[in-house]
C-alpha cells in the first residue's frame, strides 16, 4: 500500500445491547441495530442480549449485567454502547456513569442517521425539531461526552454538539421557532398539492419499510436519479415526479417518501408529518416490500401501523414485492400476481425486480388501471391464493 495515500477513516467500535422482555419479534441477533450502527458510520465489534421481565428502573439491565457490558466493551475496545430500545434520561445517565462510556439508545441512533441524511430545507428542519424534542427530555450535561469522545456519535456533527450551553427555556424557544418554520413549509406543500388537485392529477406515493428498494423502484419507473443505496434510510426527503403511462395515455404524480422502521420514534413521526403528508394525500399507496427478507410479514405490519397513525390506513394500497431477483431459486413465488390479506382486506400484490425490470410492465398496467378507476382498488384478476412455496 502506498505510503502517500491517506488512510481511510476508522469507524468507531461499538457494543450492541438488546434486552428481551418477551415481546414478539425480538431481534435476537441484533441485525437491524447493527445495520443502523453501520449506516451511522459505526462498527459493531460485539453483541450482547439478555432476558428480563421488566426494565431495571436505574440501569435498564440491572447492575450485574451492566458490569458484564462494561467488561465486554473493554475486552473489544468499544468506545460507545448502543441499546436496541429507548432509554429514559435517568437510565442513560446512570449507565454512562456505570460503564464510563457514552450510551446511545435506538431513538438517538435513528436521529443521528436522519441528521446525516437530510438534504432539503424541509428535511433538515424536521430533523432539527425531532432532535430538540429528544434533547428537551435530557439534562444538557448529558451531551458533554459528545465533545470529549473521539469517533463517537457526536464527533461526526450529529445531534447535540451545539446544544451543550442551551438550557431548557432556550430549547423550548428553539422548538417553537422550528415548528413555525415547518408550518410555513407545510403551507407551501399544501399549495403545491392543491395545484396538483386542480389539474386532476392522480397521486401515487411509495411507502414501505426502510431498505425495501423504494428509491430504486422510483428511479426505474420515472428514470429519475433519486439517491438509492443498499442501506437503511438512504432517502429522507420526498421526491415527486410525473410518470407517463402509455396505457393511460397520460401522466400520474409519483412520490418517494421516507422509509419506516420498527419502533420509529414518535418524535420523528410528528416531526416528519409534512413529508408523510404526501402519503396521507395520495390516491394510491405503492407499499413496497422486500420479498427477499424472511421477516417481510413483520415489516408489512410495522408499515401498516405507522400508516394508521398518520391517517393513511384507509387509502387504497397495492403491495409491490420487490427484489424478486434476490429471492432464492426454490423460494420463487408460484404466481406473479395475487392478493395479500391484511386486517380483513384483500390487498392486490405483485412481484417485481426494480433492478432487472422484471414485472415492471405489469406494475405500470396496474397503475394505469388504478388511475382510470379513480380511488378504487387497482383492478386485477386475483390469482390463486399463493404465497411463497413451503421452504
Amino acid at each position: 500500500m502506498s505510503s502517500s495515500s491517506s488512510p481511510e477513516p476508522q469507524s468507531a467500535p461499538v457494543l450492541l445491547v438488546g434486552v428481551d422482555f418477551g415481546l414478539p419479534h425480538f431481534d435476537a441477533e441484533l441485525e437491524e441495530l447493527g445495520l443502523l450502527a453501520q449506516t451511522a458510520g459505526l462498527q459493531p465489534v460485539a453483541r450482547l442480549t439478555c432476558k428480563r421481565k421488566a426494565p431495571d428502573a436505574a440501569l435498564f439491565v440491572g447492575s450485574g449485567k451492566a458490569d458484564e457490558i462494561r467488561t465486554l466493551a473493554q475486552m473489544h475496545g468499544a468506545v460507545e454502547v448502543l441499546f436496541d430500545q429507548a432509554l429514559s434520561p435517568a437510565q442513560q445517565r446512570n449507565l454512562e456513569r456505570h460503564l464510563e462510556l457514552p450510551v446511545t439508545d435506538r431513538t438517538l441512533l435513528i436521529l443521528e442517521i436522519f441528521a446525516q441524511r437530510a438534504r432539503s430545507h424541509e428535511g433538515k428542519l424536521q430533523v432539527e425539531l425531532a432532535r430538540l424534542q429528544y434533547l428537551s427530555t435530557r439534562l444538557v450535561r448529558r451531551w458533554s461526552h459528545l465533545e470529549r469522545q473521539r469517533g463517537g456519535i457526536g464527533a461526526r456533527g450529529g445531534p447535540g454538539e451545539t446544544q451543550i450551553e442551551l438550557d431548557r427555556r432556550m430549547i423550548d424557544d428553539a422548538i417553537k421557532r422550528t415548528r413555525e418554520r415547518l408550518q410555513k413549509v407545510k403551507r407551501q406543500r399544501a399549495t403545491q398539492r392543491r395545484q396538483r388537485a386542480r389539474r386532476e392529477t392522480f397521486n401515487i406515493s411509495l411507502v414501505g419499510y426502510t431498505n425495501a428498494g423504494k428509491s430504486t423502484l422510483f428511479n426505474a419507473l420515472v428514470k429519475a436519479r433519486a439517491y438509492a443505496a443498499d442501506q437503511l434510510f438512504a432517502t429522507l426527503d420526498t421526491t415527486t415526479r410525473q410518470l407517463y403511462l402509455s396505457e393511460l395515455e397520460g401522466t400520474v404524480s409519483l412520490s418517494d417518501t421516507v422509509g419506516f422502521i420498527r419502533d420509529l420514534p414518535h418524535g420523528l413521526i410528528d416531526a416528519f408529518q409534512a413529508t408523510l403528508q404526501e402519503a396521507v394525500d395520495a390516491d394510491l399507496l405503492l407499499h413496497v416490500v422486500d420479498a427477499s427478507n424472511p421477516d417481510f410479514p413483520e415489516q408489512i405490519a410495522e408499515v401498516q401501523k405507522v400508516l394508521a397513525e398518520i391517517g393513511a390506513g384507509d387509502i387504497p394500497q397495492l403491495l409491490v414485492f420487490n427484489k424478486l431477483d434476490a429471492v432464492p431459486e426454490g423460494q420463487q413465488p408460484l404466481t406473479m400476481q395475487d392478493t395479500y390479506e391484511w386486517d380483513g382486506r384483500q390487498l392486490p400484490k405483485l412481484f417485481v425486480s426494480a433492478r432487472t425490470g422484471q414485472g415492471l410492465p405489469e406494475l405500470r398496467g396496474q397503475l394505469a388501471a388504478a388511475a382510470r378507476s379513480g380511488r378504487d382498488q387497482p383492478a386485477m384478476t386475483p390469482g390463486p391464493d399463493a404465497e411463497f412455496p413451503a421452504q
